[in-house]
C-alpha cells in the first residue's frame, strides 16, 4: 500500500488535524511507515506531535518554496515508524508567493515523487480553506479524507468540496478519488446525529466510513501533552475509535487485518 491521503475540510473545527495526527500515529504503531506532512500555516500538526513552534526550522513553506527538499525537512518523531514535516507561520505567506512561480499547483506533488513509495501511507493535514496550499495537497494527492461533523451546516460545505475534487480530478489529478467521509465529534444518542448521518449514508454510501470518532476528553487533551490520543492514553475510547478508523482504512485498501488483532 503506498497511498497519499490529503485530509481536507474547508470547514474548521470538525477534527481534522486531530484525524491527521492520531491516524497517522495508528497507522505508524501498527508498523507502517507513515508520513506526515502538515500543510496548514496555524502548525496544530506540529505541535501535536510534540515540536515546539520554531521559525527557523525547515518546514513545509521551504519545501513549497523551493528552498529545501522534502527529506531536509524531515523531522523524526518519539514514535517509530512515524516521520514529519513541520509546518510553521511563514506558510501563510506562500499562497501568495507560489502565484508567479511555475507549476505552483504541482509543487507539493513534485516534492513528495522522490519518497512517495518509502511510505505506506503519507498525510497532508491541510488549512480549513480552499487555497493553494490546499490544491496544492489535491494535486499530489490520490484519496481524499473528509472528517466532519454530524451537524447540518456540515453538511452544507460539502456540495462545495466535491465540485472541487471534480474540478482538481478533471484538470490537474485524474488519480485524485474520495478516500472516505469519517464522522468526528459523534453523539450516537442525538436524533440529529443519527439524522444526518442517514443522509450522508445515501449521498456518499460506503465511501462514508462506517467507523466514528466520538466526542472523547482524553482526544481533547492528548494536543496539549504534545502526543496523539494513541500514546497519550492508548486505551481510551477515543484511541480506539481511531485504532478503528485506521483498520477500516487498511480494509478499504485491501490490507486484512491479522486473526485475533484488534478483537
Amino acid at each position: 500500500m503506498n497511498k497519499v491521503i490529503a485530509v481536507v475540510n474547508q470547514k474548521g473545527g470538525v477534527g481534522k488535524t486531530t484525524t491527521a495526527i492520531n491516524l497517522a500515529a495508528a497507522l505508524a504503531l501498527e508498523g507502517h511507515p507513515t508520513l506526515l506532512v502538515d500543510c496548514d500555516p496555524q502548525a496544530n500538526s506540529t505541535g501535536g506531535l510534540g515540536f515546539p513552534r520554531d521559525d527557523e526550522r525547515l518546514s513545509t513553506y521551504d519545501v513549497l518554496l523551493g528552498q529545501s527538499s522534502l527529506t531536509e525537512a524531515m523531522q523524526p518523531t518519539e514514535i517509530a515508524n512515524l516521520t514529519l514535516v513541520p509546518s510553521n507561520r511563514h506558510l501563510i505567506g506562500a499562497n501568495v508567493e507560489l502565484i508567479g512561480m511555475e507549476e505552483r499547483e504541482f509543487r507539493l506533488r513534485n516534492a513528495l515523487a522522490p519518497v512517495r513509495t518509502d511510505y505506506s501511507v503519507i498525510l497532508l493535514d491541510c488549512p480549513p480553506a480552499l487555497d493553494l496550499l490546499t490544491l496544492n495537497a489535491l494535486v499530489a494527492a490520490n484519496g481524499l479524507l473528509v472528517p466532519m461533523q454530524a451537524e447540518y451546516f456540515a453538511l452544507e460545505g460539502i456540495s462545495e468540496l466535491m465540485s472541487t475534487l471534480d474540478k482538481v480530478s478533471q484538470v490537474f489529478n485524474p488519480a485524485l478519488d474520495l478516500e472516505g467521509v469519517l464522522l468526528t465529534m459523534y453523539d450516537e444518542r442525538t436524533n440529529l446525529s443519527q439524522q444526518v448521518t442517514e443522509n450522508l449514508r445515501r449521498f456518499f454510501g460506503d465511501k462514508l466510513f462506517k467507523a466514528t470518532v466520538p466526542r472523547n476528553v482524553r482526544i481533547a487533551e492528548a494536543p496539549s501533552f504534545g502526543k496523539p490520543v494513541m500514546v497519550y492514553d492508548p486505551k481510551s475510547r477515543g484511541a480506539e475509535s481511531y485504532r478503528e478508523v485506521m483498520w477500516e482504512l487498511l480494509q478499504r485498501n485491501g490490507i486484512e487485518r491479522a486473526a485475533g488483532v484488534g478483537q
